[in-house]
């Protein structure tokens, strides 16, 4: 079987005893719908490791993906449906029959073909090119990946710059909504700026998903420096002018 094969049927049997009457509470009263907001969060805390370029917690979040993944499998075993012997053919197989252009006789990639492939796999026709809405994907990810499918027929900016005017284009419309003080206008604007922010990203090779996360995580870590300079000077950040507060913001940065 080889070390790997025994490593992972001992994970497979230790999920097994934990979801028995011999097992752990906690983990026999787990369900898919109860496990969700896990599998998101290991997801994340996997995105962190990478970005922290860590390998030692890669490899500890890797295996907090893999367990929800067998922790899925077992619960789904125990209903009589699929198991993980299930999950691991069904990826096998996949894997072989998208990647025509390295086990088959196509001669190379193409996202086109990919897309084909995942089509004829779900049994449904593409009646667009940009596919169906996958409404489980956050929003921005989904504008990456509807872009995506319409750029591989040819509907894209030549290059980059085409994206950037766009979203100057929307920053002014934005502008006018928030002016006339139409909140659907400005919500529909607002879409729309965000959509071509997406595109950008794209073009530069950046997941918008994990730059806004980032950016989001940043300006935190500003906010509790600037917090912090206000606690050491005696000042209460609520009686403090925008002046001040943009002074403790810019020696914030300048303390990263």
């Amino acid at each position: 079987m080889g070390l790997v094969g025994e490593e992972f049927e001992r994970l497979v049997q230790i999920m097994e005893t934990l979801r028995s009457e011999r097992g752990c509470e906690w983990d026999r009263s787990q369900t898919h719908e109860s496990l969700k907001p896990y599998l998101i969060e290991e997801a994340y805390e996997l995105l962190d490791a990478i970005d922290e370029k860590d390998d030692t917690k890669m490899s500890e979040e890797l295996g907090d993906v893999l367990l929800q993944v067998v922790f899925h499998a077992q619960i789904a075993r125990e209903r009589g449906t699929f198991g993980i012997l299930e999950v691991l053919r069904t990826l096998n197989e996949k894997l072989v029959r998208r990647h025509p252009h390295v086990f088959g006789d196509s001669p190379a990639y193409s996202y086109q073909q990919w897309e084909r492939i995942k089509s004829q796999e779900k049994g449904t026709q593409k009646t667009s090119a940009i596919g169906s809405l996958n409404k489980a994907l956050p929003a921005l990810s989904l504008a990456r990946r509807i872009q995506e499918n319409a750029a591989a027929v040819g509907f894209d900016w030549p290059d980059v710059s085409g994206a950037l005017e766009k979203v100057e284009e929307e920053v002014m419309e934005l502008e006018q909504a928030v002016q006339q003080k139409n909140p659907k206008s400005v919500e529909e604007e607002l879409g729309d700026l965000l959509f071509a922010v997406v595109n950008v990203a794209r073009f530069s090779g950046v997941d918008p998903e994990v730059a806004l996360r980032k950016a989001t995580e940043k300006f935190a870590k500003r906010f509790a420096m600037v917090e912090n300079f206000a606690k050491e000077r005696g000042l209460e950040l609520k009686k403090m002018t925008l002046e001040q507060l943009d002074a403790l913001w810019e020696e914030a940065k300048g303390g990263e």
